[in-house]
């Protein structure tokens, strides 16, 4: 009997049933749900008198859970338990299915009864370690520590006869929940040694020092704390919820210590061991976003002041530091092939010698342990602890590569002597070749530099309410000589802090700012501020609100000179890059092309990290290469489109081009047409008057005529019929000119 045989709705096979309930099971595990459910029904429904009717009903709404069909599931477990007769283990396990839907349902309590039981009348003691370990979990959710601590310790008392995992766990679980003081913290301590160096447990030694690691930490014991979280980093092996709790916690070290840069680095790599589209995950990222700005303004300081450093060095000081540099690097280099041969000999030489190793010898690679223990130690070393998946070799995958030797700063420099050739590696004359010897360089580094050093001032004081370090940056600008619309800003910002310190030095900061710089808008707010206060209409919101008005009334000459106004009077408030980028906006409507692109390049390199800066720069990189071609379309090949005609006027001439305007308007009412007409401006000098919407060229010619040869109308002002795609591409390269001698000038 090989086959199903299903007589009078009955199935007649006695096999059948387990067939069913195995397929069942595959479809399970293989997450086809819904056909796992038909399977478990067959059984259900053809075998009336079968042995697997009540495991096939425990599969069928373990399967409905899984599809959240959380009641249905709860309903049919309880009618089994309430009429069916079941075994122990079908017992348990009936309990602990209807333990996991309570859990989805968000009634912990209720789940763990439900657990208890099951752990009471299960057989098996993986899972009995298993139930009283999530039974201890939820206690934990509830709060209910010593709860919790009794659960965890029906787990330790199962000792061997339960999975090493559950009992490991519940050790760290125990200790977690229990409140460092000064009587129990060395006895806890001792544990928690005991735990690392018990050999059984090394396959869990990424826990246990995470667990040492946050000991030290809540003690304070900060250099303990961080060897730990480094051991454990070390010793995780594709975990990466582990990964992200330890660099989540390195991170916020870091951070707290007001060491940014490196806090950015650990909360960088967070966020690939978290799984997207979760609240956590939104979290790291926007700490992350909080950080780049701090990230790349203290990168620049350091390079630029680097550069000037070596730049003002004498010339045989400047050689003796590029010497000691090389020959640092040439001992690396030394004990680097040193470690290197020593990998590759110590063990491996006596090894050869034992029975194991000759008996190794001419085998196939897998099979020979020496060869076997090479190439792990050598993949490790090139790649990393690297996750079992497709793509492995993705740079933007979750692992990346081990952080071992320079976890202490978890940040790599991407200029370092691994990207030069072993030639420019150890040569002199190539790093001095690298410094620069004109002034001009030197004083673009040292502008650089102030303008990041004024940015991190801001945000330290803005974002991170760190008033030392702020004070710090904002100083260091004012002593480096630098460009005068960073002055006074730097100087108010500077006596803001001073005042919500209590610092002294906030009078003389006043003083400083109201005796050099008494025209200025600050002079004007330190002096009255009630008074600056009342007169909102005039601040930097109000202004720019005024700007963007002229800007969609076409104002564009206007809009730039009146931004450039605003930009030197309010230098140094949050406005200036939306002004800088309406000004952008308006340069390219007026000039063009070329110079809206230049306009942008400039807001993008000066504000890189404000939301302006990044818009800018995305408009560069994404949408200027879709508008750079100024070529125009076919217009004879493409009769039927979008039209326009277009009437010229000179900006001079605005009251004719007001007057034709509404002559347009009002032609188009009495025929009932639907077209726009607009006025647009075209350059300084010249603007349109322009019709919209006509389905041909020749609706648009008729369109013309008729205005030409309507009493009415009488309408004979200068015109011509444009394809809207060449319409918009004069409007942004300002070349009306190459259009009409390539579509208006007659051919012979």
């Amino acid at each position: 009997q090989k086959h199903s045989m299903e007589i009078g709705n009955q199935e007649r096979n006695p096999q059948t049933d387990e067939a069913f309930l195995l397929l069942g099971k595959a479809r399970y595990f293989d997450q086809r749900y819904v056909p796992a459910i038909e399977a478990f029904n067959y059984v259900l429904q053809k075998y009336t008198e079968s042995d697997k009717l009540n495991e096939a009903t425990i599969w069928r709404e373990k399967t409905n859970i899984r599809l959240e069909n959380d009641e249905l599931a709860i309903k049919n477990l309880k009618r089994l338990l309430k009429y069916e007769k079941l075994k122990d283990q079908e017992y348990a396990d009936a309990r602990a299915m209807l333990a996991q839907a309570y859990i989805n349902l968000n009634a912990p309590d209720t789940a763990i009864q439900q657990l208890k039981i099951s752990s009471a009348y299960t057989r098996k003691n993986s899972e009995k370690g298993r139930y009283y370990f999530i039974i201890g979990q939820l206690y934990n959710e509830l709060g209910f520590r010593d709860s919790a601590n009794l659960a965890f310790n029906e787990i330790i008392d199962l000792g061997r006869s339960t999975p090493r995992v559950y009992w490991v766990n519940a050790h760290l679980h125990t200790l977690r929940n229990t409140e460092v003081t000064k009587e129990n913290k060395e006895e806890l301590l001792e544990y928690l040694t005991w735990l690392e160096l018990n050999r059984e447990n090394r396959p869990f030694l990424d826990k246990i020092f995470r667990e040492i690691a946050v000991y030290h930490n809540n003690l304070g014991q900060d250099s303990l704390s961080l060897a730990y979280y480094n051991k454990s980093l070390a010793a995780t092996d594709n975990s990466p919820q582990l990964l992200a709790l330890n660099y989540e916690d390195l991170a916020e070290y870091h951070f707290d210590e007001n060491n940014y840069k490196v806090a950015g680095a650990y909360f960088d790599s967070v966020l690939p061991n978290l799984p997207e589209n979760t609240k956590k995950y939104r979290a790291i990222r926007k700490k992350l976003d909080n950080l780049e700005d701090v990230i790349t303004y203290e990168n620049t300081v350091q390079y630029t002041d680097s550069v000037i450093s070596l730049y003002r060095m004498p010339q045989a000081e400047r050689e003796a530091f590029f010497q000691a540099y090389i020959d640092q690097l040439k001992a690396q280099a030394e004990e680097e092939i040193a470690r290197e041969e020593e990998k590759l000999t110590a063990g491996f030489a006596a090894f050869e010698t034992s029975k194991g190793g000759k008996e190794n010898k001419g085998k196939f690679y897998f099979y020979n342990i020496t060869s076997l223990g090479y190439g792990k130690t050598e993949f490790k070393r090139r790649w990393g602890n690297r996750t079992l998946e497709d793509n492995w070799r993705w740079s933007n995958k979750a692992s990346a590569l081990s952080l071992e030797d320079d976890n202490a700063n978890a940040v790599a420099s991407e200029d370092g002597p691994e990207n030069l050739t072993e030639e420019q590696k150890y040569s002199l004359e190539y790093y001095l070749a690298k410094v620069p010897t004109s002034k001009a360089v030197i004083d673009s580094l040292s502008r650089e530099r102030n303008f990041a050093n004024y940015q991190l001032g801001l945000i330290y004081k803005e974002k991170f309410k760190e008033n030392l370090l702020a004070a710090g940056k904002l100083e260091e600008v004012l002593k480096s000589e630098p460009e005068e619309r960073l002055i006074l800003p730097s100087k108010y910002n500077l006596y803001k802090i001073y005042e919500e310190v209590g610092s002294p030095l906030a009078s003389s900061m006043k003083e400083n700012i109201i005796k050099n710089h008494p025209s200025s808008r600050y002079a004007e707010i330190l002096l009255n501020p009630r008074a600056v206060l009342e007169a909102s209409e005039d601040g930097p919101e109000a202004q720019y609100a005024r700007l963007y008005k002229l800007f969609e009334k076409q104002e564009f000459l206007r809009v730039i000179t009146g931004a450039e106004e605003t930009i030197n009077r309010f230098t140094g408030d949050p406005i200036v890059p939306k002004l800088e980028m309406l000004k952008a906006t308006a340069i390219g409507r007026l000039q063009g092309f070329k110079e809206f692109k230049e306009a942008l390049n400039y807001v993008a390199l000066n504000y890189p990290n404000q939301p302006e800066g990044k818009k800018a720069q995305q408009i560069v990189a994404e949408q200027l290469p879709k508008l750079e071609p100024n070529g125009f379309s076919s217009e004879s090949v493409e009769p039927q489109g979008n039209w326009k005609v277009v009437f010229p006027f000179k900006r001079s001439n605005d009251e004719a081009a007001l007057r034709l305007l509404k002559r347009l308007r009002q032609s188009i009412e009495d025929l009932r047409y639907s077209n726009i007409v607009s006025k647009d401006i075209y350059n300084l000098e010249d603007e349109f008057v322009v019709v919209h919407g006509f389905k041909s060229r020749d609706f648009a010619l008729g369109f013309t005529e008729l205005l030409k040869n309507n009493k009415d109308y009488r309408i004979r002002n200068e015109n011509f019929v444009i394809l809207s795609d060449n319409y918009k591409t004069i409007q942004i390269h300002k070349n009306l000119k190459d259009y009409k001698r390539l579509k208006l000038t007659p051919k012979p």
